[in-house]
């Protein structure tokens, strides 16, 4: 079969990424992040390109393996929620080496999510600030997407995690009734579920973080869950602002609710210690900022709720991983999986591997 040459260039040039980003710096990220993964799209739909992308990206060793919730991970890898948004890249994330990925978060009804511009880059800082606003097709089209996936890749390794959320309309009062919409539609599509409550995107979701309603939320969704005859793992996902005592109230309730892990942590309101201008971080506005800056409060606290929790509640940790070291520190601070996202966009395809690797060294 005859290669198509610009796709060799595009090949070459996902190892020379650092250049590669430097162009693609110059246009808006919201249609590059589109361009970037409808061109890998274009190419995994050929076998044979297909098989040369897994084999220059998968790294396969059983000493990767990670068996947790019952579930068994390739890798201890995943790509965070709001990546893929809409559950349309999972065999290219696969073909890439990712052992995991979280679509999402997904909402009871499609929803546009908030005005353009609302992806910011933040080069000095290695960061990123969005404000996206679960825009996303809405949890019945994302049912009918990932079914449809299951059916054509039934051979698929790659665990995929449904990170449900609120709609934007819907009263605090009420969430509890979207969450379990989410739940219910996307039972025998995914393999575990992420509470999102801790996005600053949409207003007032963050207060759904206090003990009182978040019991209301995860009790109903663990009520639903045991009742099924093969249960979900069920994991909520905080933020990094939450002070020492609302920590200890999310451990609390973790075990209280029998909650299968935590997610810690998501994007954070705080702009302390950038490097990038005030006037520039005034002109973007609000929004959650997430990459480097983000790195060590991250890891503080997934290395404070290993300790509250004795380890009996396993955390994936996210929050400023782009390099081998930085997966360790998270795994080493207590940690059982890492999730990438900002450190994708800055790193390239060639982040999984990257890390892998490094775990393999270790």
């Amino acid at each position: 079969m005859q290669l198509n040459p610009c796709f060799l260039s595009y090949l070459r040039g996902m190892s020379l990424y650092p250049l590669v980003r430097e162009l693609l710096f110059r246009f808006p990220p919201e249609n590059v992040h589109y361009f970037s993964m409808n061109l890998l799209q274009g190419a995994c739909r050929v076998n044979v390109l297909k098989g040369m992308i897994e084999k220059h990206f998968r790294v396969s060793d059983a000493r990767l393996k990670r068996e947790l919730f019952g579930l068994a991970f390739p890798n201890p890898v995943g790509l965070g929620a709001g990546f893929d948004k809409n559950a349309l890249y999972l065999d290219e994330l696969e073909a890439l080496g990712f052992g995991f990925a979280e679509i999402g978060t997904v909402t009871p009804l499609g929803q546009p999510g908030n005005d353009k511009p609302r992806l910011f880059r933040l080069p000095a800082d290695q960061a990123l600030i969005n404000r996206m606003g679960f825009n996303n097709d809405g949890v019945a089209a994302m049912a009918a997407r990932l079914k449809k996936r299951k059916e054509r890749s039934a051979a698929s390794a790659l665990i995929v995690g449904g990170n449900i959320g609120k709609n934007k309309i819907t009263g605090n009062e009420d969430a509890w009734k979207d969450y379990h919409t989410c739940f219910d539609a996307l039972f025998d599509c995914v393999d575990y579920f992420v509470v999102n409550v801790s996005s600053p995107n949409t207003p007032g979701l963050r207060e759904l973080q206090e003990k009182d309603s978040l019991k209301k939320i995860l009790g109903n969704l663990q009520n639903n869950n045991q009742g099924r005859q093969h249960p979900k793992p069920l994991l909520l996902k905080i933020a990094p602002d939450l002070t020492q005592e609302q920590l200890d109230d999310i451990v609390s309730l973790a075990f209280e609710v029998q909650l299968s892990g935590l997610v810690a942590t998501n994007t954070t309101i705080s702009r302390e210690g950038l490097r990038t201008s005030g006037t520039r971080i005034t002109a973007i506005g609000a929004g959650g900022l997430s990459g480097r800056p983000v790195r060590e409060r991250a890891t503080e606290i997934v290395q404070y709720l290993s300790k509250q929790t004795n380890g009996n509640i396993p955390v994936i940790a996210s929050g400023g991983i782009f390099t081998g070291a930085d997966a360790a520190e998270k795994l080493s601070a207590g940690a059982s999986l890492v999730q990438v996202w900002t450190g994708f966009i800055y790193e390239g395809p060639s982040i999984v591997k990257h890390i892998c690797a490094h775990l393999l060294d270790s």
